[in-house]
């Protein structure tokens, strides 16, 4: 992901969505989709716009997102539509900033800690037993070959469960959202959420570390999350990841 040029073009249909709003570009992703922030007298509304993504859909999303919304703070959903080249959402926005925002770019302590503690809270709210969604190994494997992927045989032989929780399905870093004192408000892009190891998110959100503050966050952000460090399940869902 990735922020745009603030000169970016408005597709057609983003601009009847926000109406009269103005808009500023706020990420594009790997696939060409794009978030616009749409902001009004009505208030901030985020507008997600692209192809149809291969992995999961902005439909999906959508139904995540209102069983989510009934235990913690995620983006609620206006609307959600898609014609048969294009998907788009549109959610309120939150209170916070991306954890990759260029205030927590630099000051990768404080971002690290609220994004730990707050996938350990997103993991004690959601309710597993009422959980409709799966994001279990199997799963995952399932829909990566449904996909053309060819999956390593050193990830088709997971470790034993740690402890199952609702994940996020995509726990990195942008996608907590941050308070100006320093602690998670609410997450987002939640399109993959489901059942699953709790390392399953714990070693993408470690991953995702580097990527954004560089080297040396990965026992931080496990520390704040508040469990011992396991190198066998850091490093396999790891790998389950980008074999996926």
């Amino acid at each position: 992901m990735s922020i745009p040029a603030p000169d970016l073009a408005v597709p057609a249909r983003v601009r009847r969505l926000a109406g009269d709003a103005e808009l500023v570009p706020a990420w594009r992703n790997d696939y060409g989709g794009l978030t616009f922030q749409a902001a009004d007298a009505a208030g901030i509304r985020f507008i997600k716009y692209g192809p149809h993504d291969p992995e999961t859909s902005m439909a999906d999303e959508a139904e995540r997102l209102r069983w989510a919304a009934r235990f913690t703070p995620v983006p609620r959903v206006l609307e959600a539509g898609s014609d048969a080249t294009h998907e788009w959402l549109v959610t309120v926005g939150l209170q916070g900033e991306s954890a990759v925002s260029p205030r927590w770019i630099a000051d990768p302590a404080t971002a690290v800690r609220a994004i730990g503690a707050g996938l350990r809270a997103l993991h004690d709210s959601l309710p597993v037993g009422e959980c409709p969604f799966q994001w279990g190994v199997e799963q995952r494997i399932a829909d990566a070959a449904a996909r053309g992927i060819q999956v390593p045989d050193d990830v088709r032989s997971p470790p034993s469960v740690d402890r199952l929780v609702v994940c996020h399905g995509d726990a990195c870093a942008p996608n907590t959202l941050i308070s100006d004192a320093g602690a998670w408000t609410a997450h987002v892009d939640l399109g993959a959420l489901g059942v699953g190891d709790r390392w399953a998110d714990i070693a993408v959100a470690a991953l995702s570390t580097g990527w954004n503050y560089g080297p040396g966050w990965e026992e931080a952000l496990v520390a704040a999350y508040g469990v011992p460090f396991d190198a066998v399940r850091m490093r396999y869902y790891q790998r389950l990841w980008e074999a996926t």
